[in-house]
């Protein structure tokens, strides 16, 4: 990794505890979070709810990267909680990207979803056009603005939009997809399967997720990239493989005539430029939830 000190704001979260942990000793880091989830040498901690605002005074004079991973914690209650989404996902996403061009910031790494493709059959890959519609919902339509806001500081130092796809790992919230079906298949409780076999999506293991932003830190230019994992796999193999892992077969409920809605992304680009991801889905259930 290029950078020699980082900023990372949302360091508390699933990818931001492993990001840190895996970039401390190695480079000086910053972390802006509610809470403190590391502990370590070289590591300074900024302590700051981002619905209250960002404030450059609070953040180091010069830092050479910065990755944004923050996101509301509401972003399924809209429209109750609409304005903190789009205060977190996007407005203080504009302050840093401003702070950045003062700062001196060489390389912008911006967190994104694949769920802003929408969904479809065939595999999403970078060049799809993006439906800028209220059907993607509102917390997807934050990101695409987002990722607006990110192109249009790339005159003023390198960036890089990840579109993450499913991330999963030890000590993620329950209410997250692969943790919610771990513990209905565990406690028996049913799973809704769309169709014949359920949802197809690529799930990402957060040490890839790690890994990719740390490879992106590095690329020169403005950059959009699936980051997905190395497996696709439907929902009724994911249940099937998370009852293999507790020791108890899954329960259905099955739709037979509901469509499916797939997301799954094109991890071509990823490969060439961050290198391809390491953790088959199988091994990363095992590493997360035994």
């Amino acid at each position: 990794m290029a950078a020699s000190t980082c900023l990372v704001i949302g360091a508390s979260g699933l990818v931001g505890t492993a990001l840190v942990a895996a970039m401390s000793g190695r480079v000086d880091l910053v972390g802006l979070s509610r809470h403190r989830a590391y502990e370590g040498n070289g590591y300074r901690w900024i302590c700051k709810d981002l619905v209250e605002g960002l404030d450059a005074a609070d953040l180091p004079e010069r830092v050479d990267a910065v990755v944004y991973l923050a996101q509301s914690e509401q972003f399924r209650d809209f429209p109750a909680s609409a304005r903190n989404i789009f205060e977190v996902n996007t407005v203080q996403l504009l302050n840093a990207l401003d702070y950045s061009r003062r700062a001196g910031v060489k390389h912008f790494v911006f967190a994104s979803s694949g769920g802003v493709y929408g969904t479809g059959e065939d595999q999403f890959s970078e060049d799809f056009r993006v439906p800028a519609t209220g059907e993607l919902g509102f917390y997807l339509g934050t990101k695409l603005c987002s990722e607006i806001l990110v192109r249009n500081y790339a005159p003023f130092f390198h960036t890089a939009i990840l579109r993450f796809f499913f991330i999963y790992g030890a000590r993620q919230r329950r209410n997250m997809l692969i943790p919610r079906l771990v513990d209905n298949v565990r406690e028996g409780r049913p799973v809704d399967l769309q169709g014949t076999d359920g949802i197809r999506i690529n799930p990402l293991h957060v040490s890839d997720a790690v890994g990719a932003i740390e490879a992106a830190l590095s690329l020169d230019g403005s950059h959009t990239i699936n980051v997905a994992g190395p497996d696709i796999v439907s929902l009724r193999e994911i249940g099937l493989a998370i009852g293999r892992l507790v020791g108890r077969a899954p329960c259905w409920n099955e739709h037979p005539a509901a469509v499916a809605h797939h997301i799954v992304g094109d991890t071509g680009k990823m490969v060439r430029l961050l290198g391809a991801p390491k953790v088959g889905f199988e091994a990363g259930l095992a590493m997360s939830f035994s």
